[in-house]
């Protein structure tokens, strides 16, 4: 539920637009839902485009990518052509140049038609990050499905047309059962299991070797961690990191294939670095007094268990770096925390909604910028530092 504070409540209420956490590519995920449009005449669509660019505004310096929910827009809540115009002019170079990807779900005649209406003023850049997507699950191969906020009402309708789909049912849903992890695995198992299978290995391999790399070649590198890097890099280092084979990441020539597999590392972990445990308590964050917020984010770090705890000393401490070179590099804490925040902490339950990612990314600037006093009194056998 949206923030009764925030500027745009009357629009952010309706639940219209969610962003979630990086896609397949290391970008950004920004939904926006048709079926969450209320009726022309309980929204101001002005309003509605204000708030789109005051949201975008905090992350277009990034990679991102849109996921647009069609259905659900009908006749009573469909803005104008004139309006629709205006927002494509609007949304400036700014707003385009680190759209990555764009993908139209759930397309009906009326997308096309208004694709052929705007086709002269679109330019063909933007026209090639345009895809359609006629079930979700071919969504899949794309993004990380299960962090994707879908409305009931889209999750029924895909159901319908599935049912309808003449020739029989496209393949269910459901993903093949998991394999077992390789005994080298290092994507997608516990932090325990890279532990026991790398001689009592505290910090993984994936996090040292990428942390190495970008502090001695990435430190100064402009957007840093903003960038995505080509799919098929990023599979490959994946593979080898899985296969226990060595990685090198001077043979890419891409100081961004490192970053994007970090921030890959730590979502893709079964539970999040800082917990489940840890969520609603980052949540509360915004309840607390500005003075003793870091305090707070202190005493919370203090209570990781000692294995995650030491992952994370050596990860923000890392980040923490990152940040004094900010002049150079433009990745100051707020906007480090904005790339991991939702990396770092996600519900056992569903998404990270919108309203849900402000706390998450203060508690973030918080312990990157603080590092020295939020991690300054827990004594450990070991102190494991990059």
């Amino acid at each position: 539920m949206a923030d009764t504070s925030h500027p745009y409540y009357d629009v952010a209420r309706h639940g219209i637009l969610q962003v979630t956490g990086d896609d397949n590519y290391g970008r950004k995920l920004i939904i926006f839902s048709c079926c969450c449009m209320p009726p022309s005449h309980q929204l101001n669509h002005q309003r509605l485009l204000e708030y789109l660019k005051y949201t975008l505004d905090q992350y277009v310096e990034s990679d991102y990518t849109i996921v647009y929910f069609h259905y659900g827009l009908r006749s009573t809540n469909k803005p104008s052509l004139r309006w629709l115009s205006n927002a494509y002019k609007e949304f400036d170079r700014k707003y385009k140049k680190n759209l990555k990807a764009l993908y139209v779900v759930h397309p009906t005649n009326f997308i096309r038609v208004l694709w052929n209406i705007f086709k002269p003023v679109i330019s063909h850049k933007f026209g090639k990050k345009l895809t359609y997507v006629n079930y979700l699950a071919e969504l899949r191969e794309h993004l990380n499905y299960d962090q994707l906020i879908i409305p009931p009402d889209v999750l029924r309708h895909d159901e319908k047309l599935r049912v309808a789909q003449k020739g029989g049912l496209p393949p269910p849903m459901k993903v093949p059962p998991p394999r077992p992890p390789l005994p080298t695995q290092q994507f997608g198992v516990s932090l325990q299991y890279i532990r026991e299978k790398n001689q009592d290995m505290i910090i993984p391999l994936v996090i040292s070797e990428t942390v190495a790399y970008l502090k001695e070649k990435g430190l100064r590198t402009e957007g840093v961690f903003r960038r995505s890097a080509r799919v098929q890099h990023i599979k490959e280092v994946q593979k080898l990191y899985n296969l226990g084979k060595p990685v090198d990441f001077d043979h890419y020539g891409d100081v961004h294939i490192p970053a994007v597999i970090l921030k890959t590392f730590l979502r893709e972990l079964p539970q999040p670095l800082l917990t489940f445990a840890l969520y609603n308590p980052v949540q509360d964050i915004m309840s607390i007094e500005s003075s003793l917020r870091v305090t707070t984010c202190k005493r919370m770090v203090e209570h990781l268990p000692e294995h995650n705890f030491l992952v994370l000393k050596y990860l923000i401490c890392f980040l923490h770096m990152v940040s004094q070179e900010s002049i150079i590099n433009k990745m100051s804490p707020s906007n480090l925390a904005c790339v991991f925040g939702v990396n770092l902490i996600w519900p056992n339950h569903g998404s990270v909604s919108l309203g849900a990612l402000t706390p998450i990314n203060i508690f973030t600037e918080l312990i990157i910028e603080h590092y020295p006093k939020v991690f300054s009194s827990r004594s450990t056998a070991q102190q494991l530092l990059p």
